[in-house]
Formats: C-alpha cells, sequence, structure tokens
C-alpha cells in the first residue's frame, strides 16, 4: 500500500509542476492560444479549469502525503531502529584510556611465559 500512495504522490506531483508550467500569471500561458470567442472552452473557462486543477491537485498531495505516512512500515523501522541503539550502546569512548593487562599472559599448556629481561637489548 506504501509503495502505491508513493507512486500516486510522485503522479501528482509531476501533474501539478506540469498545470503550473502551462498557466500564465500575466494571462498568457495555455489560455493564450485560445483567443477565437468559437472557441469551446474560451480563455476564460481555460483559466478557470487549469486553477481548480491546481487546487485539486494541491488538496490530492496533502491527502496522499498524510496517507502516506500512515502506511510507512514500521517493522522494519524498529530493526533499524534496534540496530543503531546497540551500536550506539557498544560504541567505545574516544577518550577513555585504554586499558592494558598487568598479568603476563598463560600459554595453552599452563606454562607462563617469562618476562624479558630489562636490561638486555633484543636486536
Amino acid at each position: 500500500m506504501y509503495t502505491l500512495i508513493t507512486v500516486l504522490i510522485f503522479i501528482v506531483c509531476v501533474l501539478l509542476v506540469l498545470i503550473v508550467l502551462v498557466q500564465n500569471s500575466k494571462g498568457g500561458g495555455l489560455a493564450s492560444n485560445f483567443q477565437s470567442s468559437n472557441q469551446i472552452m474560451g480563455v476564460r473557462k481555460t483559466t478557470d479549469f487549469l486553477e481548480k486543477a491546481t487546487w485539486v491537485l494541491a488538496g490530492a498531495l496533502l491527502v496522499l502525503s498524510v496517507m502516506g505516512s500512515a502506511f510507512i512500515p514500521r517493522d522494519r523501522m524498529a530493526q533499524e531502529q534496534s540496530r543503531v541503539q546497540q551500536q550506539i550502546e557498544t560504541a567505545v569512548d574516544p577518550t577513555q584510556v585504554p586499558n592494558f593487562p598487568t598479568t603476563v599472559p598463560e600459554t595453552g599448556s599452563g606454562e607462563e611465559i617469562p618476562p624479558m629481561p630489562s636490561g638486555e637489548d633484543n636486536n
């Protein structure tokens, strides 16, 4: 349903852009092509139609936007949010001093590794 509403919003947006571009604020635009008085739809009726179409499409865009926000898939968002929350909780503080081990590590056989003599150079 969310995908359908998104496609409808896209179509309404394209139609709205086209209708607005056809209009001319000085009375020209599409209405200027219908100069003769024997037309079925005269200049005045064309501008009325374009204005009404603009308002209808703007209203449809508003309604579809509100409907689209109601149908946003929430389950996927909750999973992503929990992953973000987990990353925040396990993040390492860059100002924290690192913890170095204070004991000598043991080998797999249970024997301790002898410490290196401090006076000798190992070149």
